[in-house]
């Protein structure tokens, strides 16, 4: 017997699809379609400029790209290898100290291989300052940066991108890798944190 409704199905597209949101969830700032063609959109960019090389290095940092490296790596059409490194830079909640210190090291030099960062979000600028400052320091054969979403109005250090997924305004995003107090980090989804949320870990 057939049910009725307009039930979602394994079929439908993503596009049309009900998107649940858990509490402390404002909105939905991007869907995962729209991520996943951009992030696709992108690949095809970094594939095509470094088309020849064969010793492309994609770092990742962690934990908040690690999805986006993901879906990047699996989109791209040319040899790469994956490292990653962990950096900190937030002291409690959303209260950004502007001093960055390094948890985790790639694992391989990087010194003469092509190398792309791979970042989840371009806030301030400090902490992408650092790293660039850090693998310039390691004389990498050329260094660039892929940078899934940009906060423009955040901007404390002005740094260079060369792969840009999205400009967002200044809003608590979390979701496909980004995180609030380690909540919300596996949507599918970039969702806008509601304010209340973040207000209440702030007083606690």
């Amino acid at each position: 017997m057939g049910s009725g409704g307009n039930e979602m199905t394994n079929e439908t597209p993503r596009s049309q699809r009900r998107i649940r949101t858990p509490d402390g969830i404002e909105r939905v700032l991007l869907d995962e379609e729209t991520i996943l063609e951009r992030v696709e959109a992108l690949a095809k960019q970094v594939s095509a400029d470094y088309e020849g090389s064969d010793d492309l290095v994609l770092v990742g940092v962690l934990k908040g790209a690690f999805i986006f490296l993901a879906d990047l790596a699996r989109y791209l059409a040319i040899p790469h290898h994956v490292d990653f490194i962990a950096l900190s830079s937030y002291d409690k909640g959303a209260i950004s100290t502007g001093a960055v210190r390094l948890i985790m090291d790639t694992r391989e030099s990087v010194t003469g291989r092509d190398v792309l960062i791979v970042e989840d979000i371009l806030d301030t600028g400090y902490t992408l300052d650092y790293l660039l400052r850090t693998f310039r320091a390691r004389e990498p054969a050329s260094l660039r940066t892929c940078v899934l979403l940009s906060k423009p109005g955040r901007r404390k250090v002005d740094v260079d991108v060369e792969y840009l997924g999205f400009k967002i305004p200044d809003a608590w995003v979390v979701g496909y890798g980004l995180d609030y107090a380690d909540r919300f980090r596996t949507l599918p989804y970039i969702g806008v944190l509601k304010r209340s949320v973040v207000t209440r870990e702030e007083e606690e």
